[in-house]
């Protein structure tokens, strides 16, 4: 049950589908709203830190999540071959663009050449700064990329129902439940 099958998902892979979706919408939502804080703001300063402390941590689960993807069976795709191209693409897609604004995050926060402390608990040190333009560049690979993301991750998120409601396909049904499989039917 933690582990997946070729019918289903396992527990792990749920859990990191789902708290990746809800880190990636909360940091969206957050860097959203912190590009209106004011200097006396009292978020100011925290808002940031949260957003990298949870940017970091997701960094990290991203890495572990494509570990644990391409170490266990992926269950077998629903629809026709188009669609399963498809929805393999968009995955692929999802993933690039969650690198790319993790990556492009982590050089706007080290520019300077100051690591990055995620919630006082451990630092990630800058690897790569003081590039030309580092930081502005770097924030604008962020931002787009980060809108690019939520665009496909919207596209994502209404495919899944629509193949749940209209095409009665399980691929959510076992995204939510480890116990439901292509063979439960």
């Amino acid at each position: 049950m933690l582990r997946n099958t070729r019918s289903g998902w396992g527990v792990i892979s749920i859990l990191f589908h789902w708290l990746s979706a809800l880190a990636i919408i909360g940091l969206f939502i957050l860097g959203w709203w912190m590009t209106g804080l004011g200097y006396y703001d009292p978020w100011y300063n925290q808002g940031p830190w949260v957003h990298r402390s949870i940017g970091i941590l997701l960094l990290l689960a991203t890495v572990g999540r494509l570990i644990w993807r391409f170490a266990q069976p992926t269950p077998a795709g629903e629809g026709s071959r188009l669609e399963q191209a498809a929805a393999h693409l968009g995955h692929i897609a999802l993933y690039v663009l969650l690198l790319l604004v993790l990556t492009s995050g982590y050089l706007i926060s080290t520019a300077n050449g100051r690591g990055i402390s995620v919630f006082g608990w451990f630092e990630i040190p800058a690897v790569l700064y003081d590039l030309p333009n580092q930081a502005s560049l770097a924030g604008e690979v962020h931002w787009y990329s980060a809108i690019a993301l939520m665009l496909l991750a919207g596209g994502h998120a209404l495919a899944a129902l629509v193949h749940h409601y209209r095409y009665r396909h399980t691929t959510l049904s076992r995204m939510v439940n480890p116990r439901y499989s292509r063979t439960s039917l």
